[in-house]
């Protein structure tokens, strides 16, 4: 069952990631976003990963998300009233995306060779977790091995904010 969740959760992040992406209003793009977030966040219940799962929906799926629209509205982008989901590329897209996983799910389903047999870590992230505990095994990584890179987006997310309302600014004055 784990496995259908998985795949479920993976194909709706991708969908709505291409969604993202092929969006024509930037609120719609928005949207798809906090899906594609929702997803990610099923995928670390899944993962049994719930501190993940929580802090991607409150950080991500809401604040950023927030920030997000507001930066939109401050810059008028959401006017052009036109169909958000595009027909052609889109649907083809996402039949393709479709008939892959259904592929995956009925080569699985009916013995064939392992599905992911490259993800064979589950031991070692048990292991881990009963050593160090859920944040630990979160907090060491993050604030060791890639603090620079988590402080260098937290620069890159308060640049583009204040490009955004840089931008606003000289167009309302």
């Amino acid at each position: 069952m784990a496995d259908i969740l998985f795949l479920v959760f993976a194909g709706i992040a991708l969908g709505s990631a291409l969604g993202v992406v092929l969006g024509r209003s930037p609120v719609a793009s928005l949207l798809f976003m906090v899906m594609t977030l929702a997803s990610v966040a099923g995928i670390y219940v899944l993962l049994e990963a719930h501190f993940l799962a929580a802090i991607q929906v409150i950080v991500y799926a809401g604040a950023i998300m927030v920030l997000f629209m507001f930066v939109i509205m401050l810059l008028n982008l959401g006017h052009d009233y036109q169909r958000d989901i595009r027909g052609g590329a889109f649907a083809l897209v996402a039949f393709a995306v479709t008939g892959a996983m259904a592929g995956l799910l009925a080569r699985r389903f009916s013995g064939g060779a392992e599905l992911f047999p490259f993800l064979d870590g589950a031991d070692a992230i048990d292991a881990a977790l009963a050593e160090k505990g859920a944040l630990g095994v979160i907090a060491e990584p993050l604030f060791t091995t890639y603090v620079v890179p988590f402080e260098i987006t937290g620069i890159l997310l308060l640049v583009a904010i204040v490009g955004a309302l840089v931008l606003a600014k000289h167009r309302v004055s």
